[in-house]
């Protein structure tokens, strides 16, 4: 029984520790200009950009690498973010559907009304095309595809989806392949590799003309102008009236080969997204030394990473033990409830992490911390409950009789007997919870909850194999922390039973 309140009392704890830590950090969010950025090079330096440019002004927080377009629009739309950097042919589109170009002001109307504008050409257009090896032989447009039924096509996943993407290329150019999904940091390995034939890219890439690609003339004009513009809330002026005067300030400032080039220097010369981002602002393209993989390692992000990461770990954990015990306890003492109860969080075991992450940001209306938390608890339920009801249902009959026979309720009888000699089977199950929580919350960084996983999305994003053993080497050493930790915990509560 004392082990049981101690366990209460340390739950409750680090639930209101780790609490009042997350309404801290949001209550000062709320006065901080937050720019979004989508999961690829570009974004990522645009987003460095605009938050280094508005640094100098006010306090200035860069939410980066957020997912595809309708992950970042949701987020600006509920305010997670104030503005990130989008392009012209993506929101005519994608966001406000329509199959012809409008002209900007035609834009600026129609978002208005979701309190959201569009301003600050940047001054350069990043259009999609396609692309094949040099020694692609006689194919030189989109017209020639048709004619090459073997060709593998290996296509983003928003490019795959989008209306402005494969759908429409399809019916315009009368395609026969089918194409896979492959994501845009990997493609051009996997293109060089000879694992595919044609990929897509942006017209921007650095890597285009490292590996000497043959970009495909669009000849039947598909794709439209891709415009670099700024996506915002309208309250951004006058909220961070000095720090928008700054960023006004980029109209027209970043040409092609500009964008190009910090493009190169972060996927070739391995700077960070933010040395390019002021390099440019500070107009001293220095040369920077590429990082090694233990700079990567413990670099000056690895603390604030360590954090956010044990904040989700702990808190989701934490969350999960709290809806989850009790379902255990009603699965165990109540029969007819107990297929339900397993098959509900059996179900919920299922789901894919990103697409419940999905799911739950318009719900919410938020992106971040909150999603993530729920979804990493929602995931930790099943071992929980399994491991409460089967505990339960083990402890012998006989000694429930005796304790009935001996007077006490069936509070002080669950409380007494029933969870005691249970705990070891609860604690099983706990740790099971707690080690996954550590692995799936790394799914966080992709909507903006931070995380080792952070690490994971840029080197997917730059295909840097480092980075990403970077974000992984961390969450694998705390996944064994956790399984000795509890370890350490079930040799004790065994110890103090004997």
């Amino acid at each position: 029984m004392l082990i049981w309140c101690r366990l209460q009392y340390l739950l409750s704890l680090v639930l209101k520790l780790l609490l009042l830590s997350s309404f801290a950090v949001q209550a000062q969010a709320a006065d901080t200009l937050k720019v979004g950025s989508k999961r690829f090079t570009e974004s990522y330096v645009l987003g460095e950009i605009l938050t280094q440019t508005a640094a100098a002004h006010s306090p200035a927080l860069h939410q980066q690498g957020l997912g595809n377009t309708a992950i970042v629009f949701n987020a600006l739309k509920n305010g997670s973010i104030d503005v990130y950097p989008e392009y012209m042919g993506t929101i005519n589109t994608e966001i406000l559907k329509h199959e012809q170009a409008i002209s900007m002001q035609e834009m600026q109307t129609e978002l208005a009304k979701q309190g959201l504008g569009v301003a600050v050409p940047l001054g350069f257009n990043n259009t999609y095309a396609l692309a094949m090896r040099p020694e692609a032989g006689d194919i030189k447009s989109l017209t020639d595809l048709a004619k090459k039924t073997a060709l593998r096509f290996g296509l983003s996943h928003e490019f795959l989806g989008r209306a402005d993407g494969w759908p429409g290329l399809v019916k315009r150019y009368h395609l026969p392949q089918q194409a896979s999904g492959l994501d845009h940091g990997i493609a051009y390995e996997a293109l060089t590799a000879k694992q595919v034939d044609v990929i897509d890219i942006y017209s921007t890439d650095a890597k285009i003309k490292q590996l000497g690609l043959r970009v495909l003339q669009d000849d039947a004009n598909y794709f439209p102008r891709y415009d670099a513009v700024l996506l915002y809330r309208l309250d951004v002026p006058a909220r961070f009236p000095q720090a928008w005067a700054a960023i006004q300030k980029l109209e027209g400032k970043i040409d092609n080969a500009q964008m190009i080039a910090m493009n190169a220097a972060v996927e070739i010369d391995g700077q960070s997204f933010a040395q390019a981002a002021q390099q440019f602002l500070a107009k001293s393209p220095a040369s920077v030394e590429r990082a090694g993989f233990m700079s990567k390692l413990f670099g000056a992000d690895f603390l604030k990473l360590t954090w956010q990461h044990l904040t989700l770990v702990l808190l989701s954990v934490a969350l999960a033990c709290l809806v989850g015990i009790p379902l255990g306890i009603i699965a165990a003492f109540a029969p007819r409830l107990r297929e339900l109860v397993m098959a509900t969080v059996g179900i919920l075991q299922t789901i894919p992490s990103l697409a419940l992450l999905a799911m739950l940001i318009p719900l919410l209306g938020r992106i971040g911390f909150v999603p993530a938390l729920i979804t990493l608890s929602l995931y930790a339920l099943l071992p929980i409950v399994r491991n409460t009801c089967v505990g339960l249902v083990q402890v012998a009959a006989g000694l429930r009789l005796a304790a009935q026979a001996l007077g006490l309720s069936a509070r002080d009888r669950l409380l007494n007997i029933d969870l005691p000699l249970a705990l070891p089977m609860i604690l099983a199950g706990v740790k099971t919870a707690a080690v996954m929580s550590v692995g799936t919350a790394t799914i966080a960084a992709f909507i903006g909850a931070g995380g080792y996983g952070e690490r994971i999305t840029i080197g997917l994003a730059l295909n840097d194999n480092q980075m990403l053993l970077a974000g992984a080497l961390p969450a694998a050493a705390l996944a064994l922390l956790t399984q000795w930790g509890f370890d350490l915990l079930e040799r004790a509560v065994v110890r103090k039973r004997d």
